[in-house]
């Protein structure tokens, strides 16, 4: 019988091309396992993943990269940030960031949101075009540099700085990803930091004010924070836009382009919560035991790393029936694309806002599609397209 390891080899192109056939078969072997490889427990089904998400005693524990004099500003980078931060700092982070999302920034972003998709979708023109670059990367990037009131001038610096950033989160990066990291990192921080300096003494109606501004009962973001925090949201986002929308037209393409209204409201939230789900754009997400605790009756114990595999979860008939089917109508859809938990995206209804506005666009422009070349990114734990080129059929 084939062991874990040799289910789901995260080393295999095979895997990365296609990892649904790998993850099923390892969640019907055991959806919650000892992978000898990842040298962690490994959590496949939706009820395995939804426990080890809900469980405050496996927390987000970041490990310092090493030599730390090199990796310095990545790892405070991450270590000050709400992602990897545990109660009461993620408490407190959270607050402060919650309370300036929640000054209506994301539904007053909404009709400008329409727009930009809209401007995109034309501008791709007749003929063939490749979404990824056409619509899926500008439009969130766009959206988060407006949100913040980033310079127009130096906007095209946040895709490669965030891609640079985002790659070492891949089970095995290459020394080069690890060269290009450590220079965005570094080029990052330094550009945000002197920015809401700046901003400090010149305020605008944006949400980087409302981040160096925030205050609650005293307490307020320290510097690292501050920038780790501007850092997170332009990282985490954007990415799932990117990766949510390119992977979930390519699904609703391959599935025969199915008919949706999407001058109704109703069809196309539940479109977009299916191209969440049917090929999600976040697959890994790692804890780490802070007790000993049992999953699903297996003991985990203190210090043991646990992966839960969001998009296996996503596809689990226990819970979608016909999971592999792209149903643009399926309800009730309990995916984990934007996981659960205290960690659950703080940014997924801009997220959702972001792609209902695009999906709408697109398909009022192009209602039937065909893909003329599709070229995925050799990447697992945030999974999308290089490009995906796109005609009308």
């Amino acid at each position: 019988m084939a062991t874990p390891s040799e289910l789901l080899d995260l080393s295999d192109p095979a895997v990365l091309r296609d990892p649904y056939p790998h993850l099923a078969a390892l969640r019907a072997h055991d959806p919650f396992v000892w992978h000898e490889g990842l040298q962690a427990h490994v959590a496949s089904g939706h009820a395995q993943v939804s426990a080890a998400l809900r469980d405050r005693r496996l927390g987000r524990v970041y490990r310092d990269r090493e030599p730390a004099q090199d990796w310095a500003t990545f790892n405070w980078l991450h270590a000050d940030s709400i992602l990897d931060s545990e109660p009461p700092k993620h408490t407190r982070l959270r607050r402060l960031v919650a309370g300036a999302f929640g000054r209506g920034h994301v539904a007053r972003l909404e009709p400008r949101i329409r727009a930009i998709a809209e401007e995109l979708v034309d501008a791709a023109g007749p003929g063939s075009f490749d979404l990824v670059e056409a619509v899926a990367e500008p439009l969130p990037v766009t959206v988060i540099a407006e949100l913040l009131d980033w310079p127009h001038a130096d906007r095209h610096l946040l895709r490669p700085w965030s891609q640079a950033i985002v790659a070492m989160y891949e089970v095995d990066p290459s020394e080069q990803a690890r060269a290009e990291a450590l220079r965005a990192s570094s080029d990052f921080a330094a550009y945000v930091d002197e920015l809401a300096a700046h901003r400090a003494h010149h305020p605008g109606e944006d949400l980087l004010t409302d981040l160096v501004q925030a205050r609650d009962a005293g307490d307020a973001l320290s510097r690292h924070e501050l920038v780790a925090t501007v850092v997170l949201l332009l990282n985490a986002g954007h990415e799932a836009s990117v990766n949510g929308l390119s992977n979930g037209i390519h699904s609703w393409i391959t599935a025969g382009s199915p008919a949706v209204d999407v001058e109704d409201d109703a069809a196309l939230a539940l479109l977009v919560e299916e191209l969440l789900r049917h090929d999600s754009p976040l697959h890994l997400f790692e804890r780490t035991a802070t007790a000993d605790l049992e999953i699903d009756g297996r003991p985990v114990a203190e210090g043991e790393r646990v992966h839960v595999l969001l998009g296996a979860a996503n596809r689990d008939p226990a819970v979608f029936a016909e999971p592999d089917r792209f149903d643009p109508r399926r309800d009730p859809n309990p995916h984990l694309a934007f996981g659960l938990g205290i960690h659950f995206c703080i940014g997924a209804p801009l997220a959702r806002l972001e792609l209902q506005q695009s999906v709408r666009a697109l398909l009022r422009r192009h209602p039937s599609l065909e893909v003329v070349e599709a070229v995925r990114r050799p990447t697992l734990v945030l999974r999308g397209f290089e490009r995906l080129v796109l005609a009308d059929a």
